[in-house]
């Protein structure tokens, strides 16, 4: 009567927020929750998942690197272990509770082309391992070129640069011609309010800022963080529930995505006239990588 559940982080409060709606599922199952986290490693995730196994909990509820790479949890459902996948778009054979990433960054995409913005970026910290990132720069590059747009710049951090305001100055000061950017969670958003405050910026009259998850600390900020907004605590109902109906034999399918809303915080404005002069918008892009293969394509 224990099911495991594996996230990146337990200090990210969209991650909390979801292991809360979990357990607030599995209240009054007869059913104890044994969490463990990875820190969005690989490696990390594969070991979790032995050790939850090792421990026989009945089922699985996890965010991870890559779960339809991953050994271990291949492993676990070939000994018939029930799993249910939380904040990933969909994964052949798995059922997840998630957003649809895809869809969401283009709302960001037309909030930008709505105010008058060309120059955009997006900006992701693990890019390479994460399919919601991937996912929300795919839908929000297919956006831009349907509205006419330039290619918007693909920039991967590292911790050291999201962690250091003067290192992601240094990194936002390449730039150019940007005046808007979208970061791929409220963190990096946060971080990129910060390091454009060194540069001598203002947000949003300089640059604009959108985040993604919603989490509340954004709406404290003096400047309140324009973002989408998530429920995690809603995702993770839906994926314990999934899990306890398969527990019960019952046929499960894959549920629509949750919803989203745009919140519109006030990092988020009209750029200034002369940032959209000819000879700013001539210089973009400075470069800007090509889609890898796996990425929707709009």
């Amino acid at each position: 009567m224990t099911i495991g559940c594996l996230v990146p982080s337990l200090a990210n409060p969209v991650f909390a927020e979801a292991v809360q709606g979990v357990q607030e599922t599995l209240s009054g199952t007869g059913h104890q929750l044994l969490i463990a986290s990875s820190n969005y490693d690989g490696n990390a995730d594969n070991e979790a998942i032995a050790t939850l196994v090792a421990k026989e909990v009945d089922g699985l509820i996890v965010t991870m690197v890559a779960p339809e790479r991953s050994v271990a949890l291949k492993q676990a459902r070939s000994r018939g272990l029930p799993v249910s996948l939380m904040f990933h778009d969909p994964v052949d054979g798995f059922l997840t509770a998630h957003v649809d990433n895809f869809e969401a960054a283009r709302e960001v995409a037309r909030r930008f082309a709505d105010l008058g913005h060309r120059n955009t970026a997006f900006l992701a910290l693990r890019f390479s391992s994460s399919d919601r990132s991937r996912n929300r720069y795919a839908g929000f590059h297919a956006e831009c070129r349907a509205r006419g747009l330039p290619d918007p710049a693909l920039i991967e951090l590292g911790e050291a640069e999201v962690n250091t305001p003067e290192l992601l100055a240094e990194i936002l000061a390449t730039l150019g011609a940007v005046t808007a950017i979208f970061a791929s969670n409220d963190f990096l958003a946060i971080a990129v309010q910060k390091a454009a405050r060194l540069m001598g910026k203002s947000v949003p009259q300089d640059l604009s800022v959108v985040g993604f998850d919603g989490i509340e600390i954004g709406r404290l900020l003096d400047v309140p963080l324009a973002t989408i907004e998530t429920a995690p605590d809603a995702m993770g109902r839906q994926a314990a529930q999934t899990l306890l109906d398969m527990l019960q034999g019952k046929v499960c399918v894959q549920r629509p995505p949750l919803s989203f809303d745009f919140r519109a915080g006030a990092t988020l404005g009209c750029p200034r006239t002369e940032s959209r002069d000819d000879d700013q918008v001539a210089s973009w892009p400075p470069s800007v990588p090509s889609l890898k293969t796996d990425l929707k394509q709009g």
